[in-house]
């Protein structure tokens, strides 16, 4: 397989590709730039579960615009099946789709993201990426066609990758409602005898809450 036709990794950089959307052409990262955005393939318009999906993330579309998120959707249709899918759901649900869909009826950019897989068929399976402001693949997940996305969980991620990249930080388990830390966020360990001896000084001092050196813990606000 030629190098660019590999799909791309996670902390890797997002491909740059050019695509007709239902908003008209996107150039991919570009036109995020300095935006995190999250790029969902579905298998298909006008089926069961990619409605109740498309029709919650427009619901919930401020949450993402509220952590400086944009959607992206995209499947195999053409732009044409989109646009009366979407007036579908605007006169079923009473929900209109702002966010853009990606026309991939060639199928060449799901096959340069690796949404198809060909053991399930020849149609897209639910990817979601999410991309950074500088345009770096920051998380990859795959759904089979018959499980529809948490986006609950989405909307989770992002907000942990964020609190990461801002405080230098990660999170535990079910953040922010871990059953032990609750909200709080685990500090990287030493990497050195120095800054062992420095993480227990600051446990001490009450600044940090540890568990053993390596297993350090703290309030965002601090």
């Amino acid at each position: 397989m030629k190098e660019q036709d590999c799909a791309p990794l996670l902390g890797e950089k997002f491909p740059t590709v050019e695509v007709e959307t239902t908003l008209g052409k996107k150039m991919l990262p570009g036109d995020y730039a300095g935006k995190w955005f999250v790029l969902f393939s579905h298998p298909g318009d006008f089926t069961p579960v990619c409605t109740t999906e498309f029709v919650e993330f427009q619901r919930r579309s401020e949450e993402f615009t509220a952590l400086n998120t944009e959607l992206i959707g995209l499947s195999l249709d053409d732009v044409f099946a989109h646009m009366k899918w979407i007036e579908w759901i605007r006169d079923n649900f009473n929900v209109l789709i702002t966010f853009p869909i990606i026309a991939d009826q060639l199928g060449k950019v799901a096959l340069r993201l690796g949404m198809i897989s060909p053991e399930l068929g020849s149609s897209t399976v639910r990817t979601v990426y999410i991309i950074d402001p500088q345009g770096t693949i920051q998380l990859m997940m795959n759904y089979p066609p018959v499980v529809g996305r948490n986006i609950e969980e989405i909307l989770r991620v992002v907000r942990a990758l964020q609190v990461a990249a801002e405080f230098k930080v990660a999170t535990p388990v079910d953040w922010p409602q871990n059953a032990y830390l609750g909200d709080k966020v685990i500090i990287p360990p030493p990497r050195n005898v120095m800054a062992v001896e420095k993480r227990l000084e600051e446990a001490k001092q009450g600044d940090i809450q540890c568990l053993d050196w390596w297993f350090c813990y703290k309030s965002l606000e601090k």
